[in-house]
């Protein structure tokens, strides 16, 4: 079904940007030019933040309530627009703002996905009508998630992100904790101890295969908290570190049972849950 989106008291419309869970996270070997190879199947879930747009015919990329200390060159929405911009000399202008509600630094693929939300809403908006493929080529000069979030449907991930087969994942329920701690990406990449030969396994072969996140040893290595998160939740299903972390998922069969989970949390700690996706709210606003 086709996505309509909210208008708010200043005219701008809401689009929503989902996050995801890797499933698992396998690297399995490395580039000539340092890029790790992997191996993940990404799993759309319902939190969801809120890129609101303006369009304009003043030619002008505008972000609304920067973030402190950004500058607009930085800011991951505001690069997506002006790089749709230029490579289709739309004459069109817009302004941006954003509500974040996924968790920053969790592994969760916030960022990317807003990046993703501002294509295929512009897309439509600004009547440039490019094909699916033509967005993720955009995308993934973004970020390496990006195309995946244009794709928009849950994929076996290949490559540093670039290459993307549809799997059908199972309904369900996701606890997700936030331990309190920004993971850089590029301190695990560095770790001498990661795992980066892991064998490569083939889509039909999921189901038979052991899975994990290479990256968590190393996550919880350097951020103890993340293995208290870990072995918490494990308590109650099988834990894991999505990404490069910090955000820690379980699955379960109801939303009951998700919830009833969170209640036990410790105090100060910071949890939701999540039900799965079976594709992107926007995925129809671009032609494949």
């Amino acid at each position: 079904m086709d996505y309509t989106p909210a208008m708010n008291t200043e005219g701008f419309l809401g689009y929503p940007a989902p996050a995801k869970l890797n499933l698992f996270l396998h690297i399995v070997g490395r580039r000539a030019d340092g890029y790790h190879l992997l191996q993940s199947v990404f799993q759309l879930v319902d939190l969801c933040d809120t890129v609101w747009l303006k369009v304009d015919d003043s030619g002008e990329i505008v972000r609304n309530n920067p973030l402190p200390g950004v500058p607009a060159e930085s800011d991951l929405i505001w690069r997506a627009a002006k790089l749709l911009q230029t490579r289709t000399g739309c004459r069109k202008g817009v302004a941006l703002d954003l509500d974040k509600r996924i968790p920053m630094g969790g592994g969760m693929g916030g960022g990317s996905s807003d990046a993703a939300t501002v294509l295929l809403a512009l897309n439509r908006l600004w009547g440039l009508n490019l094909p699916r493929n033509d967005l993720m080529a955009l995308g993934l000069e973004l970020g390496a998630d990006v195309p995946f979030f244009i794709y928009g449907r849950n994929a076996f991930v290949e490559g540093i992100g670039e290459i993307m087969t549809p799997v059908e994942t199972e309904p369900g329920w996701f606890v997700v904790l936030h331990p309190p701690v920004h993971v850089p990406t590029l301190d695990i990449f560095r770790a001498p101890d990661l795992t980066r030969d892991s064998p490569p396994i083939k889509v039909r072969d999921l189901a038979a295969t052991d899975t994990r996140n290479d990256m968590e040893p190393v996550a919880c290595r350097l951020y103890p908290q993340i293995a208290e998160h870990v072995n918490w939740l494990n308590q109650y299903a099988a834990a894991r570190m999505t990404g490069s972390g910090s955000c820690v998922f379980s699955r379960h069969a109801s939303q009951d049972d998700a919830k009833r989970v969170i209640l036990r949390l410790p105090d100060s700690w910071r949890g939701f849950v999540a039900a799965a996706l079976e594709q992107h709210p926007l995925r129809e606003f671009a032609a494949d």
